[in-house]
């Protein structure tokens, strides 16, 4: 089973020393099908939110001046969080906030990499297609993903975009990606497979004027290179060995 959470943050500011954690929004995914199983919460910054971080997300101080602050939400969080391999877009941003916060929260939380893999969207999107804009939104644009509903930023609204954005960027089939690295600096290790549960494509088979038609075209093809028609070279040593 691989289990994996879509993840984003959004904060008061752009320097995690300084400022805090406000939103977080999170979507499992098992085997690359989501579970239903969400996590979003807003929090209680117990400072001011930068204008240009309003301009962002719309999040105001006053209306995060009710909500739970991270130390009252931290162990509910990790039990979410805990053995999944976290999805973000520019997973550096968010995993330095969120170490930030666990370590206001004591030391015994550690960091991220102690409870978690992350695989880090924009370095896979930057591998796959160097040179060109690797924003949420360029590959919004490039996978066609409708993200017109996105008027501000939202944990949980780019969470759901960048589901779909990583689904259909990593389509299901095998990627190995050398060399990246995660959130923390370490590998990612990012083999990905077809889920055994996907969906079965369909198999349509040939009709019979079809199969007809199939064969006239083989037999003037064998009669013009003198019986050295591959296909059927090929087909009688698969019935000689079975």
């Amino acid at each position: 089973m691989i289990r994996q959470i879509i993840l984003d943050t959004e904060t008061t500011g752009l320097e995690a020393d300084s400022h805090r954690v406000i939103e977080i929004g999170c979507i499992e995914i098992v085997n690359r099908r989501p579970t239903g199983n969400r996590y979003h919460q807003y929090l209680n910054p117990d400072r001011e939110v930068d204008a240009g971080a309003v301009a962002v997300h719309g999040l105001s101080t006053k209306f995060l001046a009710d909500k739970p602050r991270f130390n009252d939400i931290v162990d509910d969080l990790l039990s979410f969080l805990k053995g999944a391999e976290l999805i973000i877009h520019n997973a550096s941003f968010d995993v330095g906030f969120l170490n930030a916060e666990f370590r206001r929260s004591g030391e015994n939380y550690g960091q991220v990499s102690d409870h978690c893999g992350v695989l880090d969207t924009l370095s896979l999107a930057r591998k796959l297609h160097p040179g060109q804009k690797n924003s949420l939104d360029a590959l919004c644009k490039r996978y066609d993903v409708d993200n017109s509903h996105r008027d501000l930023h939202g944990a949980l609204l780019d969470a759901e975009i960048l589901l779909d954005v990583y689904l259909r960027m990593t389509g299901g089939q095998g990627a190995l990606i050398l060399g990246a690295q995660d959130g923390d600096g370490g590998p990612v290790g990012a083999i990905r497979r077809l889920s055994p549960s996907r969906e079965r494509l369909p198999v349509l088979a040939a009709t019979e004027q079809e199969l007809a038609a199939h064969e006239a075209r083989l037999t003037a093809i064998d009669k013009a290179s003198a019986g050295k028609t591959l296909w059927r070279q090929t087909a009688n040593i698969g019935v000689e060995k079975g």
